[in-house]
């Protein structure tokens, strides 16, 4: 059998067709080459019109579909994994009624922050395990005050993932997952929170039902597949959002286990078993896709907003090297880079500090002393010391990581970078050549019953490099971290 995953960003659309025993990935495109629209129509909103996702999927799955010939025929489960904590709101007839109101979108934090002062920071933290913070209940709030006429018209509200669930199958569904990602779950009573209905004044009427991850939502309808070019009544058995789905790729299942992304910013979620918390609200806290009545799974979801961006700013101003030059010119640099210290955070404000917008600073330079190499060495030391960071505060609520999993891309593509995240943590990084739809794509083999276990889905799975933590270099490590922490603690 051959599966489809889908990986519906806010940038593209990204197909990919995996063969299911071998694990191989077949065929995979994404559209557009340049990146979607995203409209603002004032400052901090952001929202992208549903119908661009739509016409993307149908390239991306064209371009999968070309290459595999008469071989598409075999396809038989269809995965989805979507960009998280959107809002997608429909009529009776299923028709969209706005623009999708998106993650990076920032107009509902003001409801978020009135919804946890009135519902209590104790019950918020302890029941829904985050801030309503700008969540997908809050989006729904701002759409409820601000569009009233609309809202009246709206039979349901669902996710960017549901949304092209319900244009692939007809039908309407979430899951649990995505019920914590809006923020909508209570996790000591395992169900929808009946007080932030309340005091939102949402109906519950609004929400979809909701169905594990790992299960078959719908099938294809006949005119789809005849307008994407697959057969007729494929399962859609699988869907979450891009965080957790990305853990899924990596095969990051259970207690212990870490996540690791370092893009224009980074993310690492870890799963737990433990319903813990952050008092401070640093981190997020969702089901993850293999939670279920039996077995509590948790994704402790912690972002950084500083991470890549801080290498690609460094490589447009400072000429007109490739990341590969810089990542060569920082491996001839020692550890510690001699005494420089740079911190990451000048991409907005960061979470984890408090939701402080710092800026990122420079600490320690020697006109005398340092260069160009030097200041790539203390950026990328900078970054993984960022994630050490990060890392101590989801220990804090019951992560206990023994190994870290990330694919073979962006930051992670730098041996420095990896050598000092092994080192300041202790930790083995493995490496995969994976991505968002392939792990849709196995998703989707396990929810239509494929697979006959998790493990089986990644028997494919093997990790194309490992880094273990290198003794003779720790100890000057942990002294620069200790220097660079003390510049964090004086923000």
């Amino acid at each position: 059998m051959l599966l489809l995953g889908i990986d519906l960003g806010s940038s593209s659309v990204k197909a990919s067709v995996i063969d299911g025993e071998s694990g191989h990935c077949l065929a995979t495109s994404f559209s557009p080459v340049d990146e979607m629209k995203i409209i603002a129509l004032k400052p901090g909103w952001a929202e992208q019109d549903t119908e661009i996702w739509w016409s993307n999927l149908k390239i991306a799955i064209a371009n999968c579909t070309h290459k595999l010939g008469k071989n598409k025929d075999n396809i038989g489960a269809i995965g989805i994994s979507y960009q998280m904590h959107g809002l997608v709101t429909v009529d009776k007839e299923n028709k969209v009624l706005r623009n999708s109101i998106i993650w990076c979108d920032s107009r509902a934090v003001g409801y978020g922050e009135k919804a946890m002062n009135a519902l209590g920071k104790e019950y918020c933290l302890s029941h829904l395990l985050n801030s309503p913070g700008n969540f997908t209940a809050s989006k729904l709030a701002w759409v409820k005050e601000n569009e009233p006429g609309l809202y009246a018209r709206i039979n349901k509200i669902m996710l960017p993932g549901d949304y092209i669930g319900l244009r692939l199958t007809g039908e309407l569904a979430t899951t649990y997952t995505g019920m914590s990602e809006g923020i909508f779950w209570d996790f000591l009573e395992n169900n929808v929170s009946a007080n932030l209905l309340k005091y939102f004044n949402f109906d519950r009427k609004l929400l979809p039902a909701a169905a594990p991850s790992f299960s078959v939502s719908g099938q294809l309808l006949k005119s789809v597949a005849d307008e994407l070019g697959l057969p007729e009544g494929i399962p859609v058995s699988y869907k979450a959002g891009d965080q957790p789905n990305n853990a899924l790729s990596l095969n990051v299942l259970n207690p212990g286990e870490v996540a690791a992304t370092a893009g224009t910013s980074g993310v690492i979620y870890g799963v737990t078993d433990k319903k813990k918390y952050d008092s401070l609200s640093r981190v997020n806290t969702f089901l993850h896709v293999n939670h279920n009545q039996a077995k509590t799974s948790l994704g402790v979801l912690l972002c950084i907003n500083g991470t890549g961006i801080l290498n690609s700013w460094l490589r447009r101003n400072t000429g007109s090297l490739s990341y590969d030059e810089m990542n060569n010119m920082a491996e001839k640099v020692a550890p510690g880079s001699e005494g420089l210290r740079i911190l990451p955070f000048g991409n907005g404000a960061e979470r984890m500090l408090g939701n402080k917008e710092t800026g990122a600073r420079i600490d320690g330079l020697n006109f005398n002393t340092h260069s160009k190499a030097h200041m790539f060495r203390a950026a990328q030391e900078g970054i993984a010391f960022s994630f050490r960071y990060g890392l101590d505060i989801m220990k804090e609520v019951g992560i206990d990581f023994k190994i870290i999993r990330a694919g073979e891309a962006n930051m992670f593509l730098s041996k420095v970078f990896r050598e000092v995240l092994s080192c300041i943590t202790g930790t083995v990084i493995h490496l995969y050549n994976t991505d968002g739809s392939i792990g849709a794509a196995r998703g989707a083999g396990i929810g239509c019953g494929y697979y006959k276990s998790e493990k089986e889905a990644f028997n494919g799975l093997v990790a194309v490099g490992i880094t273990e933590p290198d003794n003779s270099q720790i100890k000057e490590y942990e002294k620069a971290y200790s220097e660079w922490k003390e510049l964090v603690t004086d923000l």
